[in-house]
């Protein structure tokens, strides 16, 4: 799926490891996936991107073959925070070499992006957000519509080991109801036989699970005090997100995030669903392109 990509073991932490795949020439374009995916949802795109940059994929922590570290309510999921898991990206691309990059993030990877952008604003040069508003704005503005297309966030921060055991029990259900709907289409069966893999991994579905938990929680924490002290992302941002998709049903995206950011900040809804990448890959790099070299 990703001819001429090298890989990658990085330790950022003594305890975590990143796994990737690394190729190209260029300015660095760190690429963040979501959930439930892996680096594979990018399978689309990042060929057609290494003669224009040098492109890194990572797997975030929690998911595919990167480290899966213990958390609990007890630390308050504080290992999947997005505050630890932005300083997993910072310590990946210092290790790689490059003090500054640009990102294109999707899902939760654009919530450790924003996050990122946030808490290292000298080390992001330019900014690309899938199908995503802030999060705080997500949780403050939740109606029922929103609660019910986005069920899984209100299942997935439930109080372990509810959610982990209903989802290795029976991920075949799973997947039809995640996957039908709003977030179908797309999705290669490659790729979505390595997203569904990792529902076999108990550490890795309660790190998926402590993903959410810490989203509701210790990362709405944090988005207040940034929102207090006026911390917002400095660099140039491009939002897109699905015409079909919750997001353009329920938020004024562009508003939400020029709200959290002092820059500049465009984009628009394209014809697609939730997953861009993989439901229109021919937009999303005509926008990269246009975003990241032009």
């Amino acid at each position: 799926m990703f001819p001429g990509f090298t890989e990658f073991n990085i330790a950022v932490s003594p305890t975590v490891t990143i796994y990737g795949l690394k190729a190209g020439t260029g300015p660095p374009l760190l690429l963040l996936h979501g959930f439930p995916q892996t680096h594979h949802i990018w399978h689309k795109i990042a060929p057609e991107l290494i003669s224009s940059f040098t492109v890194i994929l990572m797997d975030l922590r929690g998911y595919g073959k990167s480290s899966k570290p213990p958390s609990s309510a007890s630390e308050q999921h504080k290992s999947y925070s997005k505050s630890v898991m932005a300083t997993d990206c910072t310590s990946l691309m210092t290790q790689l070499g490059f003090e500054k990059f640009s990102i294109v993030s999707h899902d939760r990877g654009a919530r450790i992006a924003h996050k990122l952008c946030v808490d290292f604003p000298v080390r992001v040069e330019r900014l690309m957000l899938l199908d995503i508003a802030p999060t705080l704005a997500m949780f403050e503005k939740t109606d029922q519509f929103f609660a019910t297309a986005y069920w899984h966030w209100f299942f997935l921060i439930q109080s372990s080991p509810f959610p982990e055991k209903v989802l290795m029990a029976s991920p075949s259900v799973f997947e039809e109801r995640f996957f039908g709907g709003g977030y179908s289409g797309g999705t290669g069966l490659e790729a979505k036989a390595e997203y569904m893999a990792q529902f076999t991994d108990q550490d890795g579905v309660h790190a998926m699970c402590e993903d959410y938990r810490a989203a509701a929680g210790i990362d709405l924490v944090e988005a207040r005090e940034d929102r207090e002290k006026g911390r917002k992302v400095t660099c140039p941002v491009r939002v897109l997100w699905g015409k079909t998709g919750v997001i353009e049903k329920s938020f004024d995206c562009l508003g939400e995030w020029r709200a959290v950011s002092e820059g500049s900040v465009t984009g628009e809804a394209v014809e697609s669903g939730h997953y861009i990448a993989e439901q229109v890959p021919d937009v999303l790099l005509r926008h990269i392109k246009e975003f990241f070299v032009n």
